[in-house]
């Protein structure tokens, strides 16, 4: 009964299809790929039919996730300290110490609260008999639980009366079960998700599991080591204390003093603070050691002998070439096994026997012989196929996909009541990986009638969470973040303001002759030779490698806003991301009438967007950092048109308004960058006394801003926000 209800509700999900991905779309649920060498930033392909698991299916599939990852712990506590397992021959010797992730420099090093992987990634496929294989341990890095939090968050806004009558257990306490985890390794001081940059592939995930945490996002630059220390630098150079850092980049380039000594994405230092037990890192350096896809072998040894339990969960049948027998077996049905470097990932380095040809076959044997340890074979698992709705025809279609399981552990192991389902783009494909191309989908895990929806007691501990998650405030901002914030509201004001005085410079073209567009030009400082018009104006309004296109604006705009999901939340982004489908659109109409409107969205966007973090929970200081720069580039773009000094006065006025909150405090030195250079326009322009206004801000300027003579600069009459333009 649970499950037909259940059903039901996928049905009604897939006719609201479009209308989920449009959701998606406006919040930015992205994950980059790599093609070619180049960055590719994409939606993540989102599939509305969502794999059904009972309940008591996924009862035991929980028992044995769990039983799974607190060996796995056991095994990494022990390899890094006793090695028992070695002693005892659970695990032979080389295959430990020739493990890609095993790394001596944390050797006898036992992690805080003793949690090695505090975020397992199980993969899973199921077989045509409903049976379910282990396929991977992620134990690193593991990805993908954000995108299950923002869909199932849209499921349920798009049909919330369906929702109610079928019990799919909650998902939406991942963020709390993993700040839990956070603190209850962390040290003493603040927790951060460390990223290394806003071009790795999972960025959106570490913005939103930021925000949603209530952790700082830092960059590496971010971060310092004094004294075996490791401490978060705002805005100011003041320092903070970090206690758990959960990274998001690979243990190679964490530390360049302890790893690759090349890595520039890393924090020099940190692995000494870590093992000196002054900070968390979670997932703990060195778990590769237990994720290798060789050390996947034992794993089923390794719960026999910590935990004196049978395997719950299987793997797939494997067999290693570094054992003889093992070695004759693949060679003799390379053609029928699925062949696997250990050292790769992400779908990487999976080779089906059956797709090579005789040549190919025999070059791969040779590399095996060569290299046994480096590879794996397996029996080649036929995938319970499940559908999904085609986006090309609209019709269902069969694919191969797998299941990634998310196991947290702190005081506790928790397996998450959900599960990034990944299904592969091609019909017929065994390779599901997001970085092959894969799509996803909700998995919803049904609950008993007489069973609860939720992992927690309703009360405090969810209200906590929600607290943390406004946490963000201008204390902890870093000197980046500030100039990201300064030149978002610059870049959201240049295209409201250009596209607010573009269309009647543009009407007027239309009546007479392309003259009438020359005074926009100048004040600009764009070409006014228009050789070809119309070629002109696209440039100007859609060629993304134009660095005056109001195109360019707002990806600029957007470079800046992503990277500020935790400090403005991701509600207020959405606008700028709906501004850049707008623009994107209109390019494709280029010249049409229809362009028009979607030019009139993105006005209304960037209204939208400043209304927002207005009236969010925003620090007001974090905000004024924001309005800052708007309202210097509106001063700058009014003045550049020649509007009166009466005009002047309400954008005047709300500069001022912003500057207030900011007295006496550190600036971002591109505050006084942008006002010093206005200063100097200013005259020029025919606004000498506005100049001088303005200067006195900088009077004395010594990285901080005094207000006291503001109301005396008339910048703070009330009575100027009557005037005839905001």
């Amino acid at each position: 009964m649970i499950e037909s209800a259940a059903r039901r509700l996928a049905s009604e999900l897939v006719d609201r299809r479009e209308s989920i991905n449009r959701e998606l779309s406006r919040n930015g649920v992205r994950f980059g790929i790599y093609k070619n060498g180049e960055y590719h930033d994409r939606l993540f392909p989102y599939d509305p039919i969502p794999r059904i698991i009972e309940s008591d299916e996924f009862d035991r599939m929980e028992a044995g996730l769990k039983q799974r990852v607190n060996a796995l712990n056991a095994y990494l506590r022990d390899i890094y300290s006793d090695k028992q397992a070695i002693k005892d021959g659970i695990v032979p010797e080389e295959y430990v110490y020739t493990s890609a992730g095993y790394f001596p420099q944390v050797n006898g090093v036992t992690p805080p609260g003793g949690v090695f992987a505090h975020i397992a990634g199980e993969d899973l496929v199921q077989g045509q008999d409903g049976q379910w294989w282990v396929l991977e341990d992620n134990l690193r890095i593991p990805s993908g639980a954000s995108y299950l939090l923002f869909a199932r968050d849209i499921e349920r806004r798009i049909t919330p009366s369906l929702f109610r009558n079928v019990r799919v257990r909650d998902n939406r306490d991942y963020p709390r079960l993993l700040r839990q985890s956070m603190d209850f390794v962390s040290t003493d001081g603040i927790a951060v998700v460390l990223t290394p940059g806003r071009y790795n592939s999972a960025f959106f995930e570490h913005a939103y599991l930021a925000e949603k945490t209530g952790a700082a996002l830092a960059f590496p630059e971010d971060l310092e080591v004094v004294d075996n220390k490791v401490y978060f630098l705002d805005y100011a150079g003041r320092k903070h204390r970090v206690g758990v850092v959960y990274r998001r980049l690979s243990d190679e380039y964490l530390d360049p003093f302890a790893f690759n000594p090349d890595s520039v994405i890393g924090v020099p230092g940190i692995l000494s603070a870590y093992r000196s037990g002054n900070v968390a890192i979670v997932n703990a350096p060195g778990n590769g050691a237990a994720d290798d896809k060789a050390i996947y072998y034992f794993v089923p040894n390794m719960i026999r002998y910590y935990l004196g339990e049978e395997p719950i969960l299987h793997n797939a049948p494997t067999y290693m070439p570094m054992f003889d027998k093992d070695r004759k077996e693949v060679l003799d049905r390379l053609g029928e096994l699925v062949i696997k470097d250990v050292a790769e990932a992400g779908g990487y380095g999976v080779v089906f026997g059956s797709s090579l040809d005789r040549s190919q076959r025999e070059e791969l044997a040779e590399r095996i012989k060569a290299e046994p340890r480096r590879f794996i074979a397996q029996e080649v698992i036929q995938f319970k196929d499940i559908d999904v709705v085609d986006p090309e025809t609209g019709q269902m279609s069969s694919r191969k996909c797998d299941l990634r399981a998310f196991v947290v552990t702190g005081k506790n192991t928790h397996a998450w009541y959900s599960g990034l389902t990944r299904y592969s783009s091609i019909p017929g494909q065994m390779i599901v990986n997001s970085s092959q191309g894969g799509g996803f989908k909700d998995t919803w895990v049904l609950a008993k009638e007489t069973g609860v929806e939720h992992d927690y007691a309703p009360g405090s501990e969810v209200v906590r969470v929600l607290e943390q998650s406004r946490k963000h405030s201008l204390a902890l901002v870093t000197a980046s973040k500030a100039d990201n914030l300064f030149w978002l509201g610059r870049y959201t004001e240049r295209v409201f303001t250009t596209l607010s005085q573009f269309f009647p410079f543009y009407d007027r073209v239309m009546d007479t002759d392309v003259d009438a567009f020359r005074p926009f030009a100048r004040a600009l400082d764009l070409p006014e030779d228009f050789e070809d018009f119309d070629a002109f104006i696209h440039s100007f309004l859609y060629d993304e490698k134009n660095p005056d296109s109001v195109r360019s604006a707002i990806v600029y705009a957007f470079n800046n806003a992503v990277i500020l999901r935790p400090e403005l939340g991701s509600r207020s982004l959405q606008q700028v991301e709906l501004a850049m489908s707008s623009i994107v659109e209109a390019s494709e109409y280029g010249g049409t009438d229809a362009d028009i409107f979607k030019h009139r969205d993105i006005a209304d966007n960037m209204l939208a967007f400043w209304g927002g973090v207005e009236n969010s929970p925003v620090e007001p200081t974090l905000k004024s950092f924001i309005f800052v720069g708007k309202y210097l580039e509106r001063l700058d773009l009014y003045t550049r048109f020649g509007y009166s000094v009466e005009e002047l006065k309400a954008p005047l006025a709300k500069l001022g308004s912003y500057i207030l909150p900011l007295n006496g405090l550190p600036v971002p030195q591109c505050f006084a960058e942008g006002l010093r250079w206005l200063v100097g326009q200013l005259p020029q322009r025919g606004y000498a006394e506005l100049a001088e206004k303005l200067g006195m801000l900088l009077k004395d300027f010594d990285g901080r801003i005094s207000t006291k003579d503001l109301k005396d600069l008339g910048m703070l009459n009330t009575m100027d926000m009557d005037a005839a333009r905001l």
